[in-house]
């Protein structure tokens, strides 16, 4: 999961639109941020690790001079946490020099890294979006044909944004795991991977980019071409629609933050309890206790106060992280004292945050907490860019529902069932991925469900 962000316009400070693109869909990667612009074909590029905010400022905007831009927020899934993996990244190949933001991940990166390794193409980084780039960059092929041929090579999920030959180009894989959306500024065509970035920097959505569509945008327009055929319905992230994107961003039609509510009704209609309050494991468990409150009467109530200056501790790439940023992360609110608690969360990974927060609110007082959880159990790890954890690792890929409520200490615990949360989109269930809730993938997995994040790093191998 990362956001991407593109832009033509000539009239416009392309550097800083897009920075606002990218404040926009910083809660898809903490871990680096990065613009590169075009200007008449001169490439200049600035990214580094950190937030959107602590990577640029006035100074750096205003040295980011082009007519287009695109931009990336990182959150690992293949290779570390380092400057080097920061994106956008450059390869300057045989054909062209390709700049590019992905977001998603391959499944086959090895084989294709030993095949640009036979053909002499050297790698500089550790992330499997160099592969990408380099495909392209190392085709003697026209633009479009280029990229095509790479996409034909790529497994896995790609949300792609580039700079090339002075055009910016806009791709997915043929499942459409990750989304894209077009939208226009004034007629400036704008690529986002969600309508929330779009909004902030006052674009008019148009449409999404399909699966397996290339966009080819420069100074004749925005060419579009069916690179690969779509595969079936597509296959986008059901996740993104639990947790991933913003609530307030539109995906396959749908507005999050609605369906998300609609999975808390569903969610109540299911799991009933006795209780005197609803409250959700803040933020992203905020419209689903929404939902909760609404069709079981039962008072909503914050319950935990959340410090919103440490991020999201599921994307934090290193356990010691993660669990520190659970510990500053809540605190409860009196008002649960000898309360019967109901705490509705988006879902249970790992379990350490929903274990932390269980004993919060009982050492505040309450009397019960009844966890309810709007995803189905999480039992199989993500190869599409999402970094779940190993399948050792998730709570409940071996575990009973009676073992995970002992495992984070809840009275009671339910989780929403996949027709329930399904049906909370409103969209049929072959347009999904749900592999992670069914362990059944839409491409090819790795031998033995196992793709090791750090495997090219020449100190871990």
């Amino acid at each position: 999961m990362c956001g991407v962000f593109g832009i033509r316009a000539p009239e416009r400070d392309v550097a800083r639109v897009t920075f606002f693109g990218l404040f926009a869909l910083q809660h898809r990667g903490q871990e680096s941020a990065g613009i590169a612009v075009s200007d008449l074909g001169r490439l200049t590029v600035l990214r580094d690790m950190g937030l959107v905010a602590q990577v640029f400022d006035e100074q750096k905007l205003s040295g980011l001079q082009g007519e287009v831009a695109i931009g990336h927020t990182r959150y690992s899934t293949t290779g570390s946490t380092q400057w080097s993996n920061a994106q956008p990244i450059v390869h300057h190949g045989k054909a062209r020099t390709v700049t590019l933001g992905h977001n998603g991940n391959l499944t086959n990166v090895e084989k294709l890294r030993n095949e640009l390794a036979d053909e002499g193409t050297p790698l500089s980084t550790t992330s499997d979006t160099e592969v990408i780039a380099a495909l392209i960059a190392n085709d003697p092929a026209p633009l479009p044909d280029a990229i095509a041929n790479a996409m034909r090579r790529l497994e896995g999920a790609f949300t792609i944004v580039a700079l090339a030959e002075g055009k910016l180009v806009g791709f997915r894989d043929a499942h459409g795991f990750r989304p894209l959306n077009l939208g226009r500024i004034d007629g400036d065509p704008v690529l986002a991977s969600e309508t929330c970035a779009l909004d902030l920097v006052g674009a008019d959505h148009e449409r999404e980019v399909a699966p397996g569509e290339l966009v080819l945008i420069d100074e004749d327009g925005i060419q579009s071409t069916q690179a690969v055929p779509q595969a079936g319905a597509g296959a986008l992230c059901l996740f993104e629609f639990i947790y991933l994107a913003r609530p307030d961003s539109i995906l396959a039609g749908i507005e999050v933050h609605a369906s998300r509510i609609r999975m808390g009704e569903q969610l109540a209609a299911e799991a009933p309890v006795e209780a005197d309050l609803v409250m959700p494991a803040p933020d992203s468990g905020t419209p689903a206790a929404i939902g909760f409150a609404r069709a079981s009467g039962i008072p909503f109530s914050e319950g935990v106060i959340k410090n919103r200056y440490v991020g999201r501790t599921f994307i934090e790439p290193d356990q010691g992280l993660r669990e520190q940023g659970i510990r500053l992360k809540f605190n409860p609110l009196s008002e649960v004292a000898g309360k019967r608690v109901v705490l509705v969360d988006d879902s249970i990974v790992r379990g350490n945050t929903t274990r932390k927060i269980v004993a919060l609110l009982f050492d505040a007082g309450a009397q019960e907490v009844h966890v309810r959880i709007s995803a189905p159990p999480i039992v199989s790890p993500c190869f599409y860019g999402i970094d779940f954890a190993d399948e050792e690792q998730l709570v409940a890929s071996s575990r009973t529902v009676a073992e995970v409520r002992e495992q984070i200490g809840a009275t009671s615990l339910a989780y929403i069932s996949l027709d329930g949360v399904q049906a909370a989109t409103t969209r049929p269930a072959n347009e999904f991925c749900r592999a992670c809730f069914t362990r059944d993938y839409p491409t090819r997995v790795p031998a033995g469900k196992t793709l090791a994040k750090f495997r090219f790093e020449p100190s871990r191998a």
